[in-house]
């Protein structure tokens, strides 16, 4: 059990069946009348931030989400699917579980399938990857300026914007986070 009056930034619980995570809080502690504590939370599966405020002495189930490193094999075009490189079970993802940094995954890299009660809400992508141009402009002599950008594909089909003296065949380092070019691999 977690109590309100305990809730630090990270903290996860249960209350009326959504996971919600403590992302900022505070206790206040008024001249006239009882103290509250102040929060805003997220809820993990969705994503919402919603801002409320609770009673010290409200009491919460914790919720415990489960982070598992797994290999990404392939997609079917209907499910995502994972290996357990410790078990060999395989797991299926519906598409609608992965966030748009997915596109930046190709096969044999490792994820963290995130899941709650055995239910997978979420797939988190290494943070930063090593990909192959497959498709710009040339770069030409001279273009070193870093302030200007041109398209680029990559091995996965993710467009991104890249320096000017990126060239096709360059292996790039991409932060899955921002989907942005980070540095030459």
């Amino acid at each position: 059990m977690v109590v309100a009056g305990d809730f630090k930034n990270g903290i996860t619980f249960d209350r009326d069946g959504q996971v919600l995570q403590v992302v900022e809080f505070q206790h206040v502690k008024p001249g006239k009348g009882a103290a509250f504590v102040r929060t805003k939370l997220k809820n993990v599966i969705t994503g919402a931030v919603i801002e409320e405020t609770f009673n010290p002495t409200d009491k919460f189930e914790n919720a415990y989400i489960d982070r598992k490193d797994m290999q990404y094999s392939y997609d079917d075009g209907d499910l995502y699917h994972f290996l357990d490189t410790e078990t060999w079970e395989e797991t299926l993802v519906a598409h609608d579980k992965v966030g748009d940094n997915f596109k930046f995954v190709k096969e044999e890299m490792m994820c963290k399938i995130i899941s709650y009660k055995g239910n997978i809400f979420g797939v988190e992508p290494p943070i930063l990857v090593e990909l192959t141009v497959t498709e710009t402009e040339p770069g030409l002599a001279g273009n070193t300026a870093t302030n200007t950008l041109k398209p680029a594909t990559l091995e996965t089909g993710a467009v991104i914007k890249v320096p000017l003296f990126i060239n096709i065949g360059d292996v790039l380092k991409i932060d899955t986070r921002t989907g942005e070019y980070s540095s030459r691999a």
